[in-house]
């Protein structure tokens, strides 16, 4: 499953607009004594490419923290995995 948490755009130092499209990816765990919500994130650039990470950590918090970071520093698809590597 995936929900749509913001849009944010920009000049990038050409001066064209970007625009950058943020997900919350839920995947559902499942094991032999019980099931849970395992979080990623998906940015995808408005006309260009987009990029994912699942399965980043099952905490609500921490993952509201990361796409906090991702949509208020407007991280595009090109440095999403190096943001993430940094997070963790």
């Amino acid at each position: 499953m995936e929900l749509r948490i913001a849009d944010r755009q920009c000049r990038d130092q050409g001066g064209n607009l970007r625009r950058f499209h943020y997900f919350l990816t839920i995947d559902q765990e499942e094991t032999p004594r019980f099931s849970c919500e395992n979080y990623g994130v998906r940015v995808a650039e408005e006309g260009g490419g987009e990029a994912s990470i699942a399965a980043i950590t099952t905490s609500a918090a921490r993952i509201d923290e990361l796409l906090t970071l991702l949509v208020d520093n407007r991280v595009g698809p090109a440095g999403l995995a190096d943001v993430v590597a940094d997070w963790l």
